[in-house]
């Protein structure tokens, strides 16, 4: 059996000294540990690594995925495939501990594997897998690929996380006090807790829960009916399960559970935070809804000598570091698309999951216009577009493919595939302009723009998530002022786009090309202004003071 100095290979800090177990179906660690898909995983990528530098109490629970999420690559013509490939890990521990989980009615048996704290620098994270000789070829495909777009697949996920890592803990005589569900999709942790503590009031005391999106498809809801079939519930009665959540109709909404079973929940930014009361308020039996807004880690992210230029208040040595991690980004441009790109120009990056309300094509719904930006001889710009949509969201997939075709004739427009912590890193160092345009309130955090401000590149954005807390308009970025959200959705996006193409033409580039001074100091106010403030170590330390160490009064009495 493993011990706790096993796990950990240090002694958590008295200040951090509650045990917290950390259920994500998604961790972004290093490139080379292709668990993650976006934003989700990026986040508590960063929340282990700040948990580790701060010494915390705190273990990670997520899967072994097979296959990834999916290897961005190209068809014969240059459009976006999904192709997967057996992902092979020498680095992770085999702890030995098989244990079974009920799935469907039939036994499934789970292996642990521990990613130990030395490898990487994070806290320990333990990745549970089905794909072992124990279990029937279907068992096996549980653990394929992150967010498996079949529903059966997808709650079998959801349960071998949920009662698997906390079985797991169990089974390791953790101790665990605090069960962190960041995002949904561990929800039956839940039900097995309840199975053990027959009280919600103990289970309550126990169960935070982080919730990260307000869009409707990724707050997780099944049939009733097929997640009592599927054994969710961990053999807890019906009527029980509806009972206790309260539950009218025929759909079990992941969210909306979670905050009843927790003793308080958070959004992801301040704003998040007010939307999320706001959506759910109308629902009994749910806990508070406090925000904690997310962080990167700023050891991962940044980049050393640029650091050291800031810290000389060195204007000359920063503007040409950027010069030197441009180019090694427009090696992978040229690599990617036949493109040369000269570092002298200013480059505009939108990069981030390819999703409808993100609007990755904005800047070119008018297109005339776009044409003769890309035109202009005395403000020359360089725009390169990056990111994942979901294997299975066919709209996004067309805008890429839209995107591609659409820059193809053009020498100074790309269009890049495999976004994943390594591509992610360069395009932030070298870029000059981060662009995020989701539609207004449509974005939890967006914490993609803290880490290119780590890296000297300016935020240009609307105002949504955590950038109304840090963005001063033409001081440390640029900003989009929305439009009227009473107007129909298309006129919205064709007024916003006019906002964007005005910001750039008149302000941004006018900037960068005749006023150096001026745009070195609105990258050095970008880079003081995002650390400490968004950079994950402050997360990690409001996650303990205001979640995890948190009684509610109500429940002290039944604890």
């Amino acid at each position: 059996m493993l011990s706790k100095s096993d796990i950990f290979g240090f002694n958590p800090s008295k200040e951090y000294s509650k045990s917290v177990a950390y259920f994500s179906m998604e961790f972004a660690i290093d490139q080379s540990l292709k668990i993650y898909s976006g934003g989700l995983g990026f986040l508590a990528g960063s929340h282990m690594r700040s948990a580790y530098e701060l010494k915390q109490n705190l273990v990670g629970i997520g899967m072994l995925w097979k296959y990834g999420y999916y290897d961005q690559v190209r068809s014969l013509n240059g459009t976006m495939k999904p192709d997967y490939v057996q992902k092979y890990y020498s680095f992770l521990t085999d702890t030995g501990i098989v244990f079974p989980v009920e799935v469907h009615s039939a036994t499934v048996y789970v292996k642990a594997y521990l990613l130990k704290p030395e490898v990487f620098e994070s806290a320990p994270i333990f990745l549970l897998s089905t794909d072992i000789e124990q279990n029937d070829s279907v068992s096996r495909t549980i653990t394929n690929r992150l967010y498996d777009a079949n529903e059966s697949t997808r709650i079998a996920q959801s349960i071998v996380l949920g009662i698997g890592g906390a079985k797991l803990m169990d089974i390791l005589q953790m101790k665990t006090e605090i069960y962190h569900m960041n995002e949904g999709h561990a929800l039956p942790l839940c039900f097995y807790l309840y199975s053990k503590y027959k009280s919600m009031s103990d289970v309550r005391s126990r169960v935070v829960f982080t919730t990260h999106t307000p869009e409707e498809a990724g707050n997780e809801q099944h049939d009733f009916d097929l997640l009592s079939k599927m054994s969710f519930f961990n053999d807890i009665p019906d009527d029980e399960i509806r009972e206790i959540l309260g539950l009218e109709g025929h759909r079990l909404n992941y969210t909306l559970s979670a905050l009843k079973f927790a003793k308080i929940a958070n959004g992801v930014s301040k704003m998040h935070g007010e939307v999320s009361c706001e959506m759910w308020s109308g629902h009994a039996g749910i806990c508070e809804i406090t925000s904690i807004t997310n962080s990167q880690n700023k050891k991962y992210w940044k980049d050393a000598k640029l650091e050291k230029a800031l810290e000389e208040n060195d204007d000359k040595a920063i503007l040409a570091r950027k010069k030197e991690m441009k180019r090694e980004l427009f090696k992978i441009v040229a690599d990617q698309a036949g493109k040369r790109f000269d570092e002298n120009i200013l480059t505009l990056v939108w990069a981030r999951r390819y999703a409808g309300y993100k609007r990755a094509d904005l800047i070119t719904s008018d297109i005339e216009r776009f044409k003769k930006l890309l035109e202009h001889k005395d403000y020359p710009i360089q725009i390169i577009w990056a990111g994942k949509p979901y294997p299975e969201d066919y709209s996004a997939i067309d805008t890429f493919n839209n995107l591609f075709w659409k820059t193809l004739p053009h020498a100074n427009i790309a269009v890049l595939t495999g976004y994943e912590l390594g591509l992610s890193a360069a395009l932030k160092r070298g870029s000059d302009v981060w662009l995020n345009n989701p539609r207004l309130y449509r974005e939890a955090s967006g914490t993609s723009g803290m880490t290119a401000a780590m890296n000297g590149s300016v935020n240009f954005s609307i105002p949504d998530g955590w950038i109304p807390e840090f963005g001063k308009h033409g001081v440390n970025s640029f900003l989009i002022e929305p439009a009227d959200r009473k107007l129909p959705q298309h006129e919205q996006d064709m007024i916003e786009c006019e906002r964007l193409l005005d910001i750039l033409e008149k302000e941004i580039l006018p900037v960068y090309y005749n006023k150096p001074k001026q745009w070195a100091q609105i990258i050095k106010n970008g880079m003081k202004d995002v650390s400490p403030e968004f950079e994950s170590g402050r997360m990690a330390k409001e996650y303990y003071a205001k979640l995890f160490n948190v009684e509610i009064p109500a429940l002290v009495s039944s604890m």
